[in-house]
């Protein structure tokens, strides 16, 4: 009986080394399948409101490029989407600075924002918000670069 049990307890000790080897490829293969699907952006596109008027801009931005949104600067440092065989989700590291009445600029939020979950983390001021709409590859307005050589 007792190389019975010892036989019982290798194959069950075999059979979760087993199973744990085909759950970590598993892992792995999900992990590099999701890496291969992100999409690097050149341009963020962010809205915003104006709680004074009440109005609602939706504006581009390249990474790396800062602009204005009333007392506040944006700046994204990347944007990632998915492809079209994945689902959505888009996401960006950014960067806001807030234009102080004693022009003074003051870091204000530094972080990610998700444009499926706009709420989570999107720059909340007492008169402006911005959150993150979309990432793109191509906007109307011409890169940073070419502005500057016209």
């Amino acid at each position: 009986m007792v190389v019975s049990n010892q036989r019982i307890e290798m194959r069950r000790a075999f059979a979760a080394a087993a199973l744990f080897a085909i759950a970590g490829a598993w892992l792995l293969s999900m992990t590099v399948a999701t890496e291969a699907a992100r999409i690097t952006n050149p341009v963020a596109v962010f809205s915003g409101i104006d709680k004074i008027t009440g109005r609602i801009t939706t504006f581009d931005v390249y990474i790396g490029e800062t602009v204005q949104f009333g007392a506040l600067q944006v700046t994204p440092r990347v944007c990632y989407s998915r492809d079209d065989t994945e689902a959505p989700k888009t996401d960006t590291f950014v960067e806001v600075d807030e234009i102080t009445l004693d022009r003074k600029i003051r870091r204000i939020f530094t972080g990610w924002m998700f444009a499926d979950s706009p709420g989570l983390n999107a720059v909340e001021h007492p008169v402006y918000d911005v959150w993150l709409n979309n990432c793109k590859a191509k906007s109307d307005l011409p890169p940073p670069d070419a502005a500057a050589n016209q």
